[in-house]
């Protein structure tokens, strides 16, 4: 297992430079220039070129990021251009309340996930297969917002159970916190439960139509032993790896789930940062949701050669 993981950070470590470059890149062709925000309209030439060079600016866009990446190197975000404070406690901040979401989401995605897929694949009952497609087409075609909505206007507004936005600490008042955390860990999870419990049923599918399965199907083994104890371990290490593609795509949905829900964490930030021109946040943020990326894939790899002796072997 050690000498599969050194070989895979090579490669994690090259993404990690490629996406800086492609971050940095993309983000000076916005239009824009966060001088003349910082400075505003009525500045004069003089003024906004004095900031240029304050934020180094004016420095040829190598120059600018190679500081980026030797900074980052010592630990030092810098400071923001126009939300104000440093970088590191912009992020620190919305840190918390964004892994809040994606954890609660991350669950429900496992859960619904497993539903749908065994229940598509033990059922042969038309109102059971009615029922997966039903829910895995509809979480993929709905898009989020409209997801978001809904609940909002079902569960808080029709019925008035559950709040419509906003959160409150684990720690302050966790039966409190987890009301405010149901709706938009839902919304956020509906995508990915339904393309999981898709592929798992797929999966489970295959695994339950080969010889060594239906063999012990004809001796007499029960059907539920089969699914659980042959079927399922068979057709999970395919489905460990989605989940590791699914946990960041969680990640980069809950900007938008969490302006839905005013949910305050990195989401908003990061709108908020880029509709000011704040490069050094954006810029930030984007670079650690690759880098969260690249290490949930390279654990996904390791749970890969736990579940599957023929990858230990190889």
């Amino acid at each position: 297992m050690r000498t599969h993981l050194l070989r895979k950070i090579p490669s994690a470590l090259l993404v990690l430079l490629v996406a800086s470059v492609l971050i940095f890149s993309m983000l000076r062709l916005v239009p824009g220039d966060a001088a003349v925000t910082l400075a505003g309209p009525d500045a004069s030439p003089e003024s906004v070129e004095a900031i240029r060079r304050q934020l180094g600016l004016d420095q040829p866009l190598p120059a600018q990021y190679l500081t980026w990446i030797s900074d980052l190197g010592r630990g030092d975000l810098g400071p923001s251009y126009t939300v104000g404070g440093q970088v590191a406690d912009l992020i620190s901040d919305g840190l918390g309340a964004t892994v809040e979401l994606t954890l609660g989401a991350l669950f429900f995605t496992v859960v619904l996930g497993l539903l749908v897929g065994v229940s598509g694949a033990a059922s042969t009952r038309r109102p059971v297969q009615a029922a997966v497609r039903a829910f895995t087409t509809g979480a993929l075609v709905v898009p989020p917002f409209v997801t978001g909505v809904v609940l909002v206007l079902v569960f808080a507004v029709g019925l008035g159970i559950l709040p419509s936005g906003g959160r409150v600490g684990l720690l302050e008042a966790p039966d409190l916190a987890l009301q405010y955390l149901l709706l938009p860990a839902f919304c956020l999870a509906l995508p990915s439960a339904a393309v999981l419990g898709r592929y798992l049923k797929d999966g489970l599918e295959r695994a339950l139509a080969e010889d060594c399965v239906r063999t012990a199907a004809a001796a007499g083994v029960s059907p539920r032993r089969l699914l659980w104890r042959h079927a399922l371990p068979g057709a999970l290490p395919p489905v460990v790896t989605l989940l590791g593609m699914q946990t960041g795509q969680l990640l980069g949905g809950a900007v938008l789930v969490e302006s839905i829900f005013a949910w305050p964490g990195l989401g908003q930030l990061a709108e908020q940062a880029l509709l000011k021109r704040d490069y050094p946040v954006v810029q930030d943020l984007l670079l650690l949701l690759v880098t969260v990326f690249v290490l949930v894939q390279l654990l996904t790899d390791l749970l890969y050669v736990l579940l599957d002796p023929r990858v230990r072997w190889e």
